[in-house]
């Protein structure tokens, strides 16, 4: 019993980390997106501009994928720790 005391202690552990990490990489899209404009009407003289808007939308679609993995990381530890806390439960009824 000590062993899966431990076990869910860890596995509590990182579900954290791997949710504060999500957390914060939300935010961070959060705010490139609120740097962003919607519609731009630039001239030639405004290139400088475009190419700041292409720099943080390309930051944006970057981000998508490390988003994904820890959604699916977090939630896949939720998961298990709701089956270890499960599986206890039945064991010691």
């Amino acid at each position: 019993m000590e062993q899966m005391g431990s076990t869910m202690f860890v596995l509590i552990v990182a579900w954290s980390i791997v949710t504060v990490a999500l957390i914060l990489m939300w935010i961070y899209r959060s705010t490139l997106e609120n740097r962003e404009e919607d519609q731009i009407f630039l001239d030639a003289a405004q290139e400088s501009m475009a190419r700041e808007q292409r720099a943080i939308v390309a930051r944006i679609e970057k981000l998508s994928k490390p988003i994904t993995s820890l959604i699916v990381a977090s939630s896949a530890l939720l998961l298990v720790i709701a089956g270890i806390w499960l599986w206890q439960g039945f064991k010691n009824f």
